[in-house]
């Protein structure tokens, strides 16, 4: 009815649980953290079930239920571990519950996770990020409750706690006849729109009387005859417990639009029933409740989310009041000015800022992970999924992604900044507690109300008020919260929707008071306390986890001084060492423990900061303080520490600190050599030599060289060995080392000489970064033309021998004559004409002797080694592409013009190697035009041809369909190859299907005979080939063709020109029934084509499909209503399955999970009661378990419902694999193989790469709304226990 009304906000990565932001090494995930300082319980978030966790919370502090629930034990109930047993009436749901009450009272974890009890609901993994009413919930969940404690002394547990009666009169105003009918109630659903107060509500439901006058009149029975008359109601029975639901969302049926009620709607804490009760002689104690839960709902009609206010009756949280209230006014005032500061300061747009603000304004300088989301829909009106999911990904990896800001504390429970963390006390005292935990929570409860208790001598406000232990349970969060705060839900878009109220009489004993464990069973209690036991081990584990630090130590006497530079001695690494060291030591526990490794080292020992830089390693500062801790001297996993004496290596003093960075330069020097380089088809061939430097080209050569940032580009000059009239040159912002000039021929770079006072500037001074180039000059270098100056400008020419084509001449030849190959090197400048280059390249080869009017052309060659389109002769070197110091082919043949098309062709089939013809066309020519061109340069007429292109894999593709189109508008380009084909352009009405052959790798054919096996094997080593995995058996897709044939045709057509194909030339096949043909889709057989005599159209089947043939042993003709499923049954005790057989399901009369339990049954020759069944999800490699429960309770009648398997959620369909358990000898519920655990692997592997890859997405659609989600019915499914 609602569909998805009360939907949450998504934080991604805070929604369901607070601790993926921190893992320990190795990618262990951090245990759960403990409590916080109220020393309650929390419920995980599963997506969308914040409805189901406030209603949760209210049934647990709702003592008297919770005591009741205790009291069942196993005799009635049943043990959990027996449900899987066959005949066993376990009675899961309120199992389930009890658990979850004593996790959420005993255990000491921030939150619990309700994934048991849903589970016992009978929903799947989607159920919970489903959203719901909660109001529906309520009555469903007592609903399930109530048939799973049939028969049981908790049978009437909803009824005497929940139910009331009402009792509706009508009285007759002439003879007094009073007819009254009563109805039982489990909550009262009061009117918000146009009243203003739940007592003003009351009064109209129980008080107000309608009148039956005018044209409706009442018919009495006494007086037989229609009579003016008065209908009232009233309440009867009163429960302990009445909850009242508040009618908040209603509909507009002017505009045909949802809406909720947001205007102000009060509700008392207490309140007397006595006037809307029929009979009122009783105490006011028996009329009067108090109000101990309110469940909130935030948002609007479309989507929002709940939390719930709760009175701790039995005070077992620890009240202290909101930070706010303890605050003196001087401190109010300040944080209230620093907050308007920011908020001015901030910037809309840019969530850095926004999460920085929030967390500075909070007191405790961090924020609970579960609350930011919240927080920043608070502060800036629209969720993280709304605003910055789709440009920053999910909120999670936002705060990873910066790390040098934000830090996780309390266990990773707990965001802050990093450059102003917690204080040191407050988090010393959070890491202790969390260390010390204790079987028992209430024994954290009382030493957190010791703490406290000093807290309270400081301030008048410590304790609360009489009866005033209130609680704001949000999800995993629990705050204090005044009694006071009530009234601020009266109204708004976060407003009360539930209320729950409980008699004052009922009274609470003094030993359940701070008293956790009171009425909870010995079996959940020593549940508990293993559990504690088994957190505290996990958190002890996890911090000694995650305080190892790994640390690289270099050694100095591995080390030398290389121009002010740290430069290892050797290559290998010897002098570097790997430790794994706990960063809770000090420095001096470090210094002693590298000591005992190093026993040969001798004297004093300094531990320096280092870090590895591209020019060598440097060092910072040292660690002085033997006394502070590792976590205190930031250093952290992967810091390199230099072990060294403290003044010097090798003889030579080690500047550090980060004004001394050093910095990787590229010295570039004159090298004016002949032989300088290799001649290839691309360029010049850069050779390193042996110093290490680096041939740029003809001209120049380079190495890589490391300075200290601090040295002076004096300095540099000088450990260069260049003499002080050496000039140094920085590259020119235009200029570009073996760019242009270099490369390609033609061209120049420039550099700008530093001028003399730049010679006492440091390195960092100068802006000089790794990478960057230093030219160095010596006088004479400018003797040669290379080099030229213009002022404070250097030009570097490329030499003339660079400025060359070299043209090699290849005529036709038969055979292999390739000694009739010229090379001749003509010279070329970038501005050349290309026909100018041909013409030279004729007169050196001397081809002017050749016979006259013998056309040649100039083409480029691929890496392949394959002719390329010949160039446009008219155009010049540089614009047509063409670098200098290439290889150009001379071929016969006419060169294009720039206006012209040089295309290959073909008759018949797909080209070969070296069976192409060529043609030069106008590019606005048309294809008739084009195609009339090739068929009279290979001697055809006729007019039963048309032209196609070749389709990605080479092959013959789609024709052109509009002869009278141009080339140039069907975007034919320069080079393509065009087929010839014959026949007439198929009509617009047929379809071109691709055909794939069906071929079992591991066939279980074993009742045919070996010639019926190998029928289907044909050779398709031209075609295609695509192994997948169909059901359980490996098999392969081959491409054996196409085919064209009209919409209008049958399927048995269809098949009969399959078998024409000539891969299947061989293949004898008595009638077509015994072919079956696949539908696919991804790449994978989806949907089998049924009906022999069906049209393709009404198949439903379009230009392009895809369709796979598969041979059978025997004829089949499926009906519409039978699918052909995969079934295997598994092998008892084992991981893994029997052989797959098919199964045929006839749907016609039922397609529930019943009905394909009966066949399976038939089939395997079992009982359907011991049948446990799955699906196969093989996107997912998980198996999606077939529910044995049939009935389900719906939100609007109490009726069963059966469930088609041919819908959601699981879309039956043909080729679906289903798993078989026999569970009279298969205890193992479990479907999952050795593959599907390792398909997961590679599917979180595979998605670890698309999140570490992922780019940021355009912002364009940012502000779109968000699609609703689909409604979905809200059930809960019990088994029978009567």
């Amino acid at each position: 009815m609602f569909g998805n009304l009360f939907e949450e906000e998504e934080d991604e990565g805070f929604a369901s649980t607070s601790n993926k932001g921190s893992t320990a090494k190795g990618g262990e995930e951090p245990p759960p953290p403990p409590r916080g300082r109220s020393n309650l319980c929390g419920i995980k978030n599963q997506g969308g079930t914040c409805y189901l966790n406030s209603l949760l919370q209210t049934l647990l502090f709702t003592p008297e239920f919770r005591e009741e629930l205790f009291s069942l034990g196993p005799e009635e109930l049943g043990r959990l571990e027996d449900k899987d047993k066959p005949g066993a009436k376990v009675r899961v749901i309120p199992l389930e519950l009890q658990r979850l009450f004593a996790r959420l009272l005993l255990i000491d974890h921030q939150s619990a996770s309700t994934t048991d009890l849903t589970d016992s609901f009978g929903w799947n993994s989607s159920e919970g990020t489903n959203q719901h009413d909660v109001q529906e919930l309520n009555k469903i969940l007592f609903s399930a409750l109530e048939h799973s404690l049939v028969d049981t002394s908790g049978s009437t547990l909803i009824q005497r706690l929940y139910h009331g009666t009402i009792v509706n009169s009508i009285v007759c105003k002439e003879c007094g006849n009073v007819s009254q009918r009563k109805e039982d109630f489990l909550d009262l659903t009061v009117c918000v729109c146009g009243v203003s107060s739940l007592e003003e509500a009351l009064w109209n439901m129980f008080v107000e009387e309608e009148l039956f006058e005018g044209n409706n009149l009442y018919r009495c029975a006494q007086c037989s005859r229609l009579v003016t008359a008065a209908k009232s109601a009233k309440l009867e029975q009163l429960p302990p417990f009445i909850t009242m639901s508040l009618l908040r969302f209603s509909f507009d049926f002017a505009k045909c639009e949802r809406y909720k009620e947001t205007g102000r709607y009060t509700f008392p804490l207490t309140i007397n029933l006595r006037p809307f009760c029929e009979q009122s002689d009783a105490e006011d104690s028996d009329f009067t409740y108090e109000l101990f839960s309110v469940i909130i709902h935030k948002g609007g009609c479309y989507g929002g989310h709940y939390h719930v206010y709760i009175k701790d009756i039995d005070e077992l949280g620890l009240w202290e009041p909101p930070e706010d209230d303890c605050k003196p006014k001087a401190q109010k005032k300040i944080e209230k000015e620093v907050k308007e500061s920011s908020e001015q300061n901030l910037q809309e747009d840019d969530p850095l800022s926004i999460i920085t603000a929030i967390i500075a304004q909070e007191s405790s300088k961090s924020v609970l992970l579960d609350q930011l989301g919240q927080k920043l829909l608070d502060k800036t009106g629209s969720s993280w999924s709304k605003r910055f999911r789709k440009l920053y990904g999910p909120i999670g990896k936002f705060l990873q992604s910066h790390s040098d800001v934000f830090i996780l504390v309390s266990n990773g429970s707990r965001v802050a900044l990093k450059a102003n963390p917690p204080s040191q006390v407050t988090d010393t005292s959070a890491s202790a507690s969390e260390q010390t935990v204790t079987s028992d929570p209430s024994a954290a409860s009382d030493r957190a109300a010791s703490d406290t208790q000093q807290e309270a001598n400081q301030t008048h406000k410590a304790q609360p008020e009489q009866g005033s232990h209130w609680f704001d349970l949000n999800d995993s969060a629990v705050t204090s919260i005044r009694e006071s705060d009530i009234e601020k839900q009266f109204q708004g878009k976060e407003s009360a929707y539930m209320l729950f109220y409980r008699k004052t009489q009922l009274h609470r004993p003094g030993e359940a008071l701070n008293n956790p464990r009171y009425k909870v069973p010995t079996q959940l209690i020593q549940m508990a306390q293993d559990e504690n036991r088994r957190l505290q081990q996990m958190r002890e584990e996890f911090e000694a986890a995650n305080n190892t630090v790994e640390l690289r130590l270099h050694l100095a006497p591995f080390y030398k001084m290389v121009d002010g530079v740290l430069q290892p001695v050797g290559e290998d690494q010897s002098g570097s060492i790997n430790l794994s060291f706990d960063r809770r030591k000090t420095v001096g526990d470090l210094r002693i423990t590298i000591y005992h490794k190093q026993e040969l080292w001798e004297g004093d020992m300094a531990l320096t900061v280092a870090k590895s830089l591209p020019a060598g390693l440097h060092l910072y500062n040292t660690l002085t303080d033997d006394g502070v801790s590792l976590y205190g001297a930031g250093i952290h996993t992967n810091t390199d520490l230099f072990v060294w004496n403290g003044m010097e290596v090798c003889g030579s003093a080690v500047q550090t600190g980060a004004e001394w960075e050093p910095v990787l330069l590229t010295v570039v020097r004159p090298f004016l050599g002949e032989d300088v380089g290799q001649e290839v088809q691309n360029g010049v061939k850069c050779e390193k030599n042996g110093t290490g430097s680096e041939n740029v080209g003809p001209g120049l050569k380079r190495e890589a060289r490391g300075f200290a940032g601090g040295a002076t580009l004096g300095e540099v000059r000088e450990a260069l060995g260049e003499p002080r009239e050496s000039l140094l040159c920085q590259e020119h912002k235009r200029g570009k080392v073996g760019g242009q000039g270099a490369g390609e021929g033609g061209g120049a770079s420039g550099w700008r000489v530093f001028p003399p006072d730049d010679m006492q500037r440091t390195l960092k001074e100068l802006s000089l970064k790794d990478g960057d180039a230093l030219l160095v000059l010596e006088p004479h270098s400018f003797d040669s033309s290379v080099f030229t100056q213009n002022g404070d400008v250097v030009t570097v020419t490329t030499p003339s021998d660079c400025r060359w084509l070299q043209v090699e001449f290849r005529p036709l030849i038969n055979g292999d004559e390739e000694e009739l190959r010229k090379t001749v090197k003509v010279p070329a400048t970038g501005n050349m004409l290309l026909s100018e280059v041909k013409q030279r390249a004729i007169e050196e080869l001397q081809l002017l002797e050749e016979p006259s009017g013998s056309p040649y052309c100039l083409r480029q060659v691929d890496c392949s080694g394959k002719l390329l389109p010949p160039v446009f002769e008219e155009l010049s070197v540089r614009d047509a592409g063409v670098r200098l110091m290439t290889t150009l082919t001379l071929c016969p043949g006419n060169a294009p013009k720039e206006s012209q098309l040089f295309l290959h062709f073909t008759v018949g089939s797909a080209p070969s190697a070296g069976m192409e013809m060529d043609i030069i066309v106008e590019k606005t020519c048309t294809v008739k035009e084009c195609l009339k061109a090739m068929l009279d340069a290979v001697g055809l007429d006729g007019t039963s041809w048309h032209l196609r292109r070749l389709d990605w894999c080479e092959e013959v593709g789609e024709p052109l369909m509009d002869e009278d189109a141009s080339l140039s508008d069907l975007k034919i380009s320069n080079g393509e190859t065009l087929v010839v084909t014959e026949g007439l352009l198929p009509p617009k009405g047929f379809l071109k299907l691709s055909v794939w052959l069906f071929m079992d790798l591991r066939s279980n054919c074993t009742e045919g005979s070996p010639a019926e096996q190998r029928m289907w094997e044909t050779d398709a080593t031209d075609g295609f080939c695509a192994p997948l995995l169909h059901g359980e058996n490996m098999v392969e897709l081959r491409n054996i063709g196409k085919v064209e044939i009209s919409d209008d045709a049958m399927l048995e057509d269809l098949k009969t020109q399959v078998l024409t194909l000539p891969a299947l030339q061989d293949v004898c096949v008595p009638v077509t029934s015994f072919l079956r043909v696949w539908q696919m889709d991804g790449g994978r057989p989806t949907r089998i084509l049924r009906g022999q005599q069906v049209t393709l159209r009404k198949l439903k089947l379009t230009s392009g499909t895809d369709l796979c043939v598969q041979g059978l042993l025997k004829e089949e003709d499926l009906g519409p209503k039978q699918v052909l499923l995969n079934v295997k049954m598994g092998v008892p005790g084992e991981r893994r399955y029997y052989p797959t057989e098919e199964l045929v399901w006839d749907t016609s009369k039922d397609s529930s999970p019943r009905s394909l339990r009966t066949s399976l049954a038939a089939h395997y020759g079992l009982s359907p009661d011991s049948l446990l069944l799955a699906k196969h999800q093989p996107e997912k490699h998980t198996w999606e378990e077939i529910s044995n429960w049939t009935q389900q309770f719906s939100k609007k009648k109490k009726k069963k419902k059966a469930e088609s398997l041919l819908g959601p959620p699981f879309n039956l369909r043909d080729g679906d694999v289903i798993g078989i358990k026999n569970l009279l000898i298969d205890n193992n519920r479990d479907f999952i193989t050795e593959e599907d655990q390792q398909g997961q692997q590679r599917l979180r592997e595979q998605a670890e790469q698309r999140r570490k890859g992922a780019q940021a997405a355009a912002s364009n659609g940012a502000g779109k709304n968000k699609p609703r989600k689909v409604e979905v019915p809200l059930s809960i499914s019990v088994g029978e226990f009567r």
